[in-house]
């Protein structure tokens, strides 16, 4: 009986300074990770222009994980939009 081929786990971001090799660039499920958030709001904030650091690459984005790291969400624009 032969043994099951089993897939490799997705490799997940580490925190920074705990893996020199971590790639620079994101998957929208790798930074949701890192940014523990559900990827549906990832998408939808990226897709509002409220992400920095997105790459779009035809249908693909991408995140910088630098950019990611040092950025503070939720507090980036007023909540209800610019005083007149």
């Amino acid at each position: 009986m032969e043994k099951p081929i089993l897939s490799p786990a997705p490799r997940l971001p580490t925190p920074p300074g705990s893996d020199s090799s971590a790639p620079e660039f994101l998957t929208v499920d790798e930074a949701a990770v890192l940014l523990r958030v559900n990827r549906k709001t990832l998408y939808e904030s990226i897709r509002r222009g409220e992400v920095p650091g997105a790459v779009h690459l035809g249908r693909s984005v991408r995140l910088r994980r630098s950019v990611l790291l040092s950025w503070t969400p939720g507090n980036s624009s007023p909540a209800l939009g610019k005083k007149p």
